[in-house]
């Protein structure tokens, strides 16, 4: 063999090796991979070098010293002696109130809305239409200001209160209501009824189990309403009535005792639920819309009423649609509760925000804020993916 062909072949060789797609792409994923890699070294070494050079320490230590702060709405127990990381954790319960409550409302505003749009009746299916064309098209932080500003704030004084029957008063300072005090014994009824509701969610499998096997369907909802209802209030007299009612009195400038829903929340939830359900009625109207004309002709050639084939027929199918757009605006819910900061809503942004001010650890409040809003998010997409896996339409 001449020192022509050897060389003739090693350049072939070299030239094979560099066409080759997956030689070509793992170099590129690798050395993509060490360019990250060393992006993010240098962003740590640098912000390293500039708090050393900053006098400012690092760390989560800081979470362990005393608060010395007030909280306007405080789900759990706090104090002004609590520590930093007890204060971010009121922040947190605050923030998963008002996204919790508004996803709910939100989804039924939404689903009312967006079936609404569906109607044959025209004056339903306008204030439809002009609700979700208004409401959509305006910045939600304009929405919360205006619930803030323009509803809540132009309410009467606390002594002027409007008084609505149950002793439930609303004035510039929130809603009041009454409240029970339970007693000693009063967890018994707690636990009757949460057994009461995993006994309705086992005879609910059960029955369905017997229909997709017989056919024949069996009411559930009275066996439902007796151990929801019934059995928790048989506990509640059998345990002497572990509970008394306190009710809001009206004083000479202040509402006193019950209990109280400050306009804050008041605020940010309806802002975030109404803003959020014109979202979802297009979503649920477009979930409709994308079911075959046909079902709908079969559901009424059996009989069904409008409103039965809706239920039966039209949105179990429309669900297979519906629920991945669905699971955005609810990520997209959960996040803009963060705009309370707006109007001293105290959710996790508000209270790290007041931690950072005092403490002077903005990177691990930053990094604090990012990892909970990244494990919120990532929580919601594995539940209602779990939930679209058992609504999708099966094949037989």
């Amino acid at each position: 063999m001449t020192a022509d062909t050897q060389s003739l072949k090693s350049a072939e060789a070299r030239e094979s090796l560099w066409t080759n797609p997956t030689v070509r792409g793992l170099v590129i994923q690798v050395l993509l991979v060490g360019a990250i890699f060393a992006f993010g070294w240098w962003i740590v070494h640098n912000t390293a070098t500039n708090l050393r050079s900053a006098n400012i320490a690092s760390g989560f230590g800081f979470l362990e010293g005393r608060a010395g702060f007030d909280i306007s709405q405080v789900p759990i127990g706090y104090t002004s002696d609590s520590t930093y990381g007890h204060a971010l954790l009121v922040g947190l319960v605050n923030t998963l109130i008002v996204a919790g409550t508004g996803v709910v409302f939100a989804t039924i505003l939404g689903f009312i809305v967006g079936l609404g749009r569906l109607s044959h009746n025209f004056v339903v299916r306008s204030m439809a239409t002009a609700y979700v064309e208004i409401f959509r098209n305006i910045p939600p932080l304009l929405v919360i200001l205006f619930w803030y500003f323009g509803v809540l704030a132009v309410l009467p004084l606390p002594r002027q209160a409007i008084e609505f029957p149950g002793e439930v008063y609303l004035s510039n300072r929130g809603l009041q209501t009454p409240i029970a005090v339970w007693g000693d014994l009063a967890w018994m009824t707690g636990v009757a009824l949460l057994a009461g509701i995993a006994l309705t969610f086992i005879l609910g499998r059960i029955f369905r189990a017997q229909q997709m096997k017989t056919g024949k369907r069996r009411k559930l909802w009275p066996i439902a309403l007796g151990l929801i209802v019934a059995l928790p209030l048989v506990v509640f007299l059998a345990t002497g009535m572990p509970a008394t009612l306190e009710t809001p009195t009206r004083g000479t400038f202040n509402l006193t005792g019950g209990f109280q829903i400050r306009p804050e929340f008041l605020a940010i939830f309806l802002a975030l639920s109404v803003y959020t359900a014109s979202f979802i009625a297009e979503i649920v109207r477009a979930g409709v819309l994308a079911v075959s004309k046909g079902q709908s002709e079969a559901a009424a050639s059996l009989g069904l009423r409008r409103n039965l084939a809706l239920r039966l027929v039209i949105v179990p199918q429309a669900l297979r649609v519906i629920i991945p757009p669905l699971t955005s605006q609810y990520l997209n819910l959960t996040k803009n509760s963060s705009l309370g900061l707006a109007i001293g809503y105290p959710d996790l942004v508000a209270v790290g925000s007041t931690v950072l001010n005092q403490s002077g650890q903005s990177i691990e409040v930053v990094m604090i804020w990012m990892t909970v809003y990244l494990g919120l998010s990532l929580t919601v997409s594995i539940l209602m993916n779990w939930f679209n896996r058992r609504m999708r339409l099966v094949e037989r």
